[in-house]
């Protein structure tokens, strides 16, 4: 038996069944997540859509846009974000933080 030999060797290695569990999520979890964006006031879905589509369509004035959905950004999480991320970089001012997900109870 050479020395390469040793490491050609196939070893023989019994696999243990793996006995299958399905982990199971609380249901009882009081943790909310809160939405970056909510739906704006009807009110404000014509005026929103006229810019959209004008800034959309530029000088082609014969295509057309639909818009599907309005979104706004929510204060609660804005508010949240602006609060952790401050607090985050009070001791490196130069740093940049993104908020990736509020959860609250």
């Amino acid at each position: 038996m050479g020395l390469w030999d040793f490491f050609r060797q196939k070893k023989s290695e019994e696999q243990v069944p793996v006995s299958e569990f399905s982990v199971e999520e609380k249901e009882t979890s009081q943790w909310q997540e809160v939405p970056a964006y909510i739906e704006t006031d009807s009110k404000n879905y014509e005026r929103v859509s006229v810019i959209a589509s004008a800034i959309m369509a530029g000088e082609q004035t014969d295509s057309q846009f639909v818009v599907k959905k309005i979104l706004e950004r929510n204060p609660e999480a804005k508010l949240v974000s602006i609060i952790a991320a401050s607090v985050a970089a009070g001791e490196s001012p130069d740093s940049q933080l993104t908020v990736k997900k509020i959860m609250k109870k």
